[in-house]
């Protein structure tokens, strides 16, 4: 008589599990910072396979920092490259993290403040494959203290 009800209770978990994902979602990952500490050398990585280049993306930073960060802002290098080859780009990007009283723009959970942060949107790739993102800080500190989590979301827009 259980053996019913478990599988049932499974597949209405299955069932709520994949109501609640985001269909325009193409990845979001996020990688820890090794004892919050973001050397230039650990520069984060992520692989995302392109499949529809007809569509419109939107590309974000995830970015987790505590309270003692030292600093309203962020500088990155973010570079993007087909692995099929084709031409790579790389661009310096500074993202605001706190207002000039020191309030926190991200969202607060104890003493951890989580953004996720625009750098590209409404573009297109210009093939189908396989894409690598590099997330490298850029900031005079090496390493940057108190950077928690980097990661990266990319999502097709609303409109496709």
């Amino acid at each position: 008589m259980l053996k019913p009800f478990a599988y049932a209770f499974f597949l209405l978990t299955l069932l709520v599990i994949s109501s609640c994902s985001d269909p325009n979602m193409v990845v979001d990952q996020n990688s820890p910072v090794n004892n919050r500490n973001w050397s230039y050398v650990n520069r984060i990585r992520y692989d995302v396979k392109i499949d529809d280049p007809s569509a419109a993306y939107n590309a974000y930073l995830n970015l987790r920092v505590t309270g003692d960060y030292k600093y309203s802002n962020l500088f990155v290098l973010i570079s993007q490259t087909n692995l099929k080859g084709g031409k790579p780009w790389t661009t310096r990007f500074e993202f605001k993290l706190a207002n000039k009283d020191g309030e926190w723009l991200g969202k607060g959970t104890g003493n951890l403040y989580s953004y996720q942060l625009p750098f590209k949107t409404n573009f297109k790739f210009p093939e189908k494959g396989t894409y690598r993102f590099e997330i490298e800080q850029n900031m005079r500190d090496n390493p940057l203290h108190e950077v928690s989590d980097v990661g990266l979301r990319i999502e097709k827009t609303a409109g496709k």
